[in-house]
């Protein structure tokens, strides 16, 4: 399911996956697919997909372990598997993992761009239904804070798409071609974010906003657009 989100999922769902990728299968970390699931539910059909393909391939191989792995990582799980069963043990594993990652496929590929959920809102979600502060809540949020690695448009919005907003973006534009970066800085209504914004810049009192029009962006939340520290240490974010 992380793959197909790596591959056909959008926004920091598609950024924070590769990360996710490496927790859950080299740290065991199984937690840390939830959130990614509680965005489009559907894809619990994938994970019970996957389970039973892996549960009827140990079948086959008449392969298992000797204990339970924990944490469930595939070092753990190798650890446990009796001597002869290995084939078995990773055939299932894989099998597994190709047929979740095959249906996951088929549903985010045919998803819509509404339909794609705020990672931090589904994280929130996981730890209201566990009752509980989730130990991979922070790490996905400091991947969602990560600037996108591919960054094209930077947008200012406002109320209005003038004044202030069009002088913050001018600033940020001289930022931007002195330090030699090929990005587009615009400005416009907070009603009117284009769907294709890599970084959104507003002003405090509107950045939810701008996060429900556009949840899928990274947002910078500034006090003055003429004056902010912040514009630097985005040139610095996006030169690395």
């Amino acid at each position: 399911i992380l793959l197909a989100y790596w591959l056909f999922g959008k926004g920091m769902a598609k950024q924070s996956a590769p990360g996710a990728v490496i927790i859950h299968f080299l740290g065991g970390i199984h937690e840390i697919y939830f959130p990614y699931i509680l965005m489009r539910p559907i894809l619990i059909l994938a994970a019970m997909a996957g389970g039973v393909s892996g549960v009827f391939t140990f079948t086959i191989f008449d392969a298992g372990l000797v204990a339970v792995p924990s944490p469930g990582s595939i070092f753990a799980l190798l650890a446990m598997t009796p001597k002869g069963n290995y084939l078995g043990v990773l055939a299932g594993v894989f099998v597994a993992a190709a047929v979740s990652f095959f249906v996951a496929s088929i549903f985010l590929k045919s998803a819509k761009n509404n339909e794609e959920e705020d990672l931090t809102r589904a994280t929130e979600k996981m730890q209201q239904l566990k009752g509980k502060k989730s130990d991979v809540a922070a790490v996905l949020k400091k991947e969602e804070e990560a600037v996108p690695a591919k960054v094209k448009k930077i947008v200012f919005a406002c109320d209005a798409g003038m004044g202030s907003s069009a002088m913050g973006a001018s600033i940020l534009r001289n930022k931007v071609q002195k330090a030699g970066l090929d990005i587009e800085v615009t400005n416009t209504a907070i009603n009117q974010l284009p769907a294709d914004a890599d970084i959104v810049i507003t002003h405090k009192n509107l950045t939810d906003r701008a996060k429900e029009k556009l949840p899928n962006a990274f947002h910078v939340s500034v006090e003055n657009f003429l004056s902010s520290p912040k514009y630097d240490e985005l040139i610095e974010m996006l030169k690395k």
